[in-house]
């Protein structure tokens, strides 16, 4: 029995990636220096994409707002995949996935990024 938990315990620890980052749109975010992925979750937009990406640039690495990050994976997402950052322009997509006017390639600033994370308030259904 202790073998069977041993063993379980340590496919447990394998599967969990090796800096994981919840943002405050509950994605995760797995990092690695300057390259980093937001795991897929159901019906995901890119918005929400760059909340979270946004989100990890600024609480996580606690770098500046204005920081640049460029979407490396070309949209639009599939289902089941994930979304591709980096902070570099290096391996740079065509386009971020989002309607931005004026926007520079596949790139937005980490603060524009993590303005996606605001949720509007919920409705009350009660028209009382």
């Amino acid at each position: 029995m202790k073998t069977l938990l041993a063993a379980l315990a340590l496919t447990g620890a394998l599967t969990v990636p090796a800096h994981a980052f919840r943002a405050q749109n509950d994605l995760i975010v797995d990092g690695s220096g300057t390259e980093f992925h937001v795991q897929a979750s159901p019906g995901q937009g890119a918005s929400q994409s760059w909340c979270a990406a946004g989100d990890y640039v600024i609480r996580d690495l606690g770098m500046a707002p204005t920081t640049r990050i460029w979407r490396t994976s070309e949209p639009p997402r599939r289902q089941g995949q994930g979304v591709s950052f980096s902070l570099t322009p290096e391996g740079a997509a065509s386009k971020t996935g989002l309607l931005v006017l004026g926007a520079e390639g596949a790139s937005l600033t980490a603060a524009f990024a993590q303005q996606h994370c605001f949720r509007y308030p919920e409705q009350d259904d009660d028209d009382s």
